[in-house]
């Protein structure tokens, strides 16, 4: 069985489920802009960009901005 992204410390990071939602997009077209694969090879298996780009969030390695 694959892991869950960790959601919970990802909406800490942000304001509202929104938010997380719109910043997970713009750092998984960033992901997919390093290359045209959707996966990422991990330690032990492919990691979807998708759930990469919440787990960067989670883990602070992202700043989420907000325009004002």
């Amino acid at each position: 069985m694959s892991r869950r992204p960790d959601i919970e410390n990802a909406l800490k990071q942000v304001q509202s489920r929104y938010e997380l939602v719109h910043a997970a997009v713009k750092r998984t077209m960033q992901l997919l802009q390093e290359g045209d694969d959707f996966f990422i090879r991990g330690e032990r298996e492919l990691i979807k960009k998708t759930f990469q780009s919440i787990e960067d969030i989670a883990e602070g390695k992202v700043k989420v901005v907000k325009e004002s």
